[in-house]
């Protein structure tokens, strides 16, 4: 395999990269240290392209499309990935505890388990919820549920994911909501939910 585009093109597009890219978020939050190496103390350029091998040809940029290379332009140099244990207990009170202890504790996420009725849309006090409530997550009604789920939790600071299939996008509204009522900035808001109905 040759490389299409010749090594100078590939070096003033690393060079483009590192200036629109790299540089404003190294600016913004750094990395977590200066050099990288391998256990066998060889060190790992931020960057690997075709210059340094054709097999990397088509992968792109990291943080640009097609985001073979990463979605961030730092990725793990920035910051570890998003450590999160799933959990959830019965009640928003005992689920809460839980959520700040494992902050506490140095997780750096949220995974929310719900229960049953939850998931499937009841109010805990339905006849259908009966024997289901709280049993495999914590039991979330209502905006309050969700105040006390995440009282003393920032959430521009935690990201959250939530396990919650045909109800994904009323916990979500419940989940904005209560930034909202934090006063947290909606663009600090991040996490993942998981809107598989079927």
């Amino acid at each position: 395999m040759t490389i299409p585009y010749p090594k100078a093109e590939i070096n003033s597009e690393k060079t483009r990269w590192e200036e629109q890219q790299v540089n404003p978020i190294i600016n913004k939050f750094g990395e977590r240290r200066t050099s990288f190496k391998t256990d066998a103390d060889i060190t790992i350029d931020r960057l690997y392209t075709p210059v340094e091998g054709d097999e990397y040809s088509k992968l792109g940029f990291p943080g640009e499309f097609p985001f073979t290379r990463g979605v961030y332009p730092t990725m793990y140099r920035g910051k570890f990935w998003t450590m999160r244990q799933y959990a959830g207990f019965g009640t928003a009170e005992e689920s809460n505890q839980r959520y700040r202890y494992l902050l506490s504790q140095g997780t750096t996420g949220l995974s929310v388990a719900f229960d049953l009725p939850t998931q499937i849309g009841y109010d805990s006090d339905d006849k259908l919820a009966e024997g289901e409530v709280g049993k495999v997550g914590v039991a979330i009604d209502t905006l309050a549920d969700m105040e006390v789920a995440f009282g003393g939790i920032p959430l521009e600071k935690v990201t959250t994911s939530m396990t919650i299939n045909a109800t994904a996008s009323t916990l979500l509204c419940m989940y904005v909501a209560l930034a909202k009522k934090q006063g947290a900035d909606l663009k600090k808001i991040s996490g993942t939910i998981q809107n598989d109905i079927l």
